[in-house]
């Protein structure tokens, strides 16, 4: 072994301490780039894989009551490989055991074949044979513990039948399996009923007839052709619009998911290996100043400059490998195991996780990249060093008294306070790039901690301002408004509005978006419209309220038009003048006057949701009586929806804050720690002398914490504004037709950030302190400048 690979690893063993806190932020950064790629290719492969397996189609659409014959000119539009027309229907399901209405989604199977498309796969049991027998999807069995043979009743077409479940299925449809009007799974309350044709034709009337349709297209033709082509056919029997795959709600919720952790991929690694850069900077700069002597003396023994060079880049390159190896580790266990987690929480009914080599590849590039970049400039300025220039003492700096000098003395500043300021005035970029990674630190904490206010506030504004009903009742089909007068009269309804909900395409030029027109009674007080101010607002008669999202979509602003083509049984268009934009945070809105809308369809007011509050004492009956009232497609209750979605979000969030957290300490206690080794070696002689003169340990104490304790509370502004930088990057990530995160920061946020980054801090700083009680005063003061 060479000499100077003896010193490599001399050097490696006795910087261990900071070689570590280096590492670690390397290792943050590697392993959220494996964990990011891990997941995001981990839901990618598994769905495509799925997908192919079970025929998912490429396709779908709605209809009021369409012809069977209709399915040969549907599968004769160019590009079309393969078509199922389905019998599909909500029914309301009475459990055994359960108190409470729940709601099943009845899907038609061919009656002696298999489908075509959407192929369901069997977990359990067999697929049923008679219209008495039924499949259901697994979480469902699964959450109310049923077994091929158990039975439940459901109210088909206004009569209860016993149905006996023949077996569990998982189905590409249902990754994530939403019921109507939910925001979050309810595999206890929801489920997914398979039913050979022939019962679903009978339970919904549906003889001789399809009301829903999947195609599977040719890889060379775009949907669009094929979408308005499908349109034109289905809009005599009531179409509610084509869609493609991406509008599919269950593939669109995974689609959300995968621009999150491939957004999260794009954001976080860079800022670790940036601050890596830097903390590599400040340690080799201080090791090559340490170092002139030696490297005067091996350059005087023959050694070259390139060979000095490299000496030191591969020092930067071993604290590299450290923190690669550790990210590796941590990154393939942390992204099987959410990878796992996903696939549980999406209904996957198995998870193909591999990390592709290159990613591994890239992470360990990108590392030794930025080490490399830290240690560069070092390197090349101990391998310029002449030997008769490096073996003598390096000139002392010329500092001469400025006017910030003159301040300090017109301050009558006590001397450590001076020492202190003086050291960062004169070493301004160490300063500054020392600030800059504590105030990443604050940023990142505030990117994970923002959630926890952006959430609470969107409770807040969905479930108590906006939707303020105990429950909604669903019918299976528009209601005359005398309805409601007969939801009034079951046991322990209070109050009673309803509102019609109407598929429709919106345009203005060449923009159009497919959103549900609510139309609401003026004065609603269970459902409302919660405009930026708080207020509750009514659109006016011929008037539209439009959502953001939407509003941005179409490109238009209060006081323009749009028009409205309404799908299913409504067909015809119509212009609104927009009224007004408001914000919205599930989903997609559109807003108009229930009576208003009426009178331009030509018809009396209808209603397709029930709104109620409930007296609590009287639920058992309420649920009881829906059970068996006919045209009751569904049941939405809002105090379950909230609570399962404060539950799930809460967990996800204390989860997603405890990463962060843990970030936001490496990177404090790797900044703070380098800083204040950096800062001991280089001031150690400078400490002794004030411990000789007579200053307390106290003092000389204060003067190294208290440098670096300073700049990290300069840094929290920076950080502030760091972290509100990120997390407008992380509410645009999060953005997607089917739900929205707003920007919410509370003065709480700010403080906790900083607590967290400046408790880190000085934790790291005290640390080398203790250093301070072990120094050897007479061996300090022999050492040379």
């Amino acid at each position: 072994m060479h000499a100077l690979d003896r010193k490599l690893l001399r050097d490696f063993r006795r910087l261990w301490a900071q070689v570590l806190a280096i590492a670690l932020v390397l290792a943050c950064g590697v392993a959220i780039l494996l964990t990011s790629f891990g997941m995001y290719r981990a839901l990618d492969e598994t769905r495509a894989a799925y997908y192919q397996r079970n025929r998912f189609a490429d396709v779908f659409v709605e209809a009021r009551r369409a012809p069977l014959a209709l399915l040969a000119e549907i599968a004769a539009i160019p590009g079309v490989q393969a078509v199922e027309g389905r019998v599909t229907g909500d029914v309301v399901l009475d459990l055994p055991g359960r108190v409470e209405a729940a709601v099943g989604r009845v899907l038609s199977l061919p009656d002696h074949a298999e489908p075509r498309l959407n192929l369901p796969l069997l977990r359990s049991g067999r697929l049923p044979d008679t219209p008495s027998e039924i499949a259901v999807n697994e979480p469902f069995a699964d959450a109310n513990g049923y077994r091929p043979g158990d039975t439940i009743l459901a109210n088909l077409n206004g009569r209860k039948r016993t149905l006996t479940i023949t077996g569990t299925l998982l189905s590409p449809e249902f990754i994530y399996t939403l019921g109507p009007g939910a925001l979050m799974p309810d595999n206890e309350g929801f489920g997914i009923l398979w039913m050979r044709r022939a019962g679903a034709e009978a339970a919904f009337d549906m003889g001789g007839a399809f009301n829903d349709l999947a195609l599977k297209i040719d890889a060379s033709t775009k949907a669009e052709p094929v979408i308005d082509a499908l349109d034109d056919l289905l809009d005599p029997y009531g179409g509610f619009g084509a869609y493609g795959r991406d509008k599919q709600l269950s593939n669109a919720f995974i689609d959300a998911e995968i621009r999150q952790l491939r957004s999260m991929a794009m954001i976080l690694p860079p800022v670790f290996f940036g601050i890596s850069a830097f903390l590599v900077a400040m340690v080799m700069g201080r090791i090559v100043t340490l170092e002139r002597a030696q490297i005067g003396l091996l350059k005087a023994l023959g050694y070259g400059n390139g060979a000095v060079c490299l000496h030191y880049l591969l020092l930067a390159g071993l604290i590299a490998l450290v923190g690669i190896a550790t990210g590796w580790v941590a990154g393939t266990w942390l992204a099987r195991g959410l990878a796992h987690l996903y696939a549980n929480f999406f209904d996957f009914p198995f998870v193909i996780f591999r990390i592709a080599p290159w990613v591994y590849g890239l992470s360990a590039v990108l590392a030794l990249a930025a080490t490399t970049l830290g240690a560069t400039q070092s390197a090349l300025r101990a391998a310029r060093l002449a030997p008769a220039i490096a073996m003598q003492p390096p000139a002392p700096p010329k500092f001469t008294q400025s006017a910030f000098d003159r301040a300090m003395d017109r301050a009558n500043l006590t001397q450590p306070t001076v020492m202190i300021l003086r050291s960062l005035v004169r070493w301004p970029v160490r300063s500054a790039l020392t600030a800059l990674g504590l105030a990443l630190a604050v940023a990142s904490v505030m990117t994970a901690s923002f959630m926890t206010d952006a959430l609470d506030f969107v409770v807040d504004s969905a479930f108590y301002q906006s939707n303020r009903q105990h429950a909604m009742l669903i019918f299976q089909s528009d209601a005359p408004l005398s309805a409601l007068q007969d939801v009034a009269h079951l046991p322990g309804v209070r109050q009673v509005e309803g509102q019609q909900i109407a598929a429709a395409v919106l345009r203005r030029g060449h923009h159009e978006k497919q959103v549900a027109i609510e139309a609401r009674l003026p004065g609603a007080d269970l459902s409302r419209i919660v405009a930026a101010d708080g207020g509750a607002r009514d659109a006016p008669p011929g008037g539209i309220l439009l959502s953001e999202r939407v509003a941005g979509q179409l490109d238009v602003r209060p006081g323009q038009t749009i028009t409205a083509e309404l799908l299913g049984g409504n067909q015809g268009t119509y212009t609104f003048e927009v009224a007004g934009i408001v914000p919205q945070y599930f989903g997609l809105g559109a807003y108009v006057d229930l009576e208003g809308f009426n009178r331009l369809l030509r018809q009396a007011p209808r209603v397709s949701v029930a709104n109620i509050t409930l007296d609590g004492a009287r639920h058992d009956a309420l649920h009881a009586a829906i059970k068996d009232t006919p045209g009751i497609a569904g049941t939405v209750m809002m105090t379950h929806t909230r609570r399962s979605f404060q539950e799930t979000i809460r967990q996800n969030v204390t989860i997603m804050l405890t990463v962060y957290i843990t970030i936001a300490v490496l990177i404090s206690v790797g900044v703070g720690y380098n800083s204040a080794r950096i800062q001991l070696s280089e001031r150690a002689r400078e400490l002794a002398s004030l411990r000789i003169l007579g200053f307390s340990r106290w003092q000389v104490s204060y003067i190294l914490v208290g440098e670096l304790m300073l700049l990290a509370v300069l840094a929290q502004p920076l950080g502030w504004l760091l972290g509100r930088v990120f997390t407008g990057l992380m509410v645009r990530a999060f953005s997607s037709d089917l739900y929205n995160l707003p920007l919410v920061l509370k003065p709480a946020t700010f403080s906790f950030a900083s607590l967290i980054v400046l408790g880190a801090t000085l934790a790291a700083v005290l640390v080398v302190r203790r250093r301070l009680d072990r120094l050897d005063l007479v061996a300090v003061m022999k050492t040379r400048e």
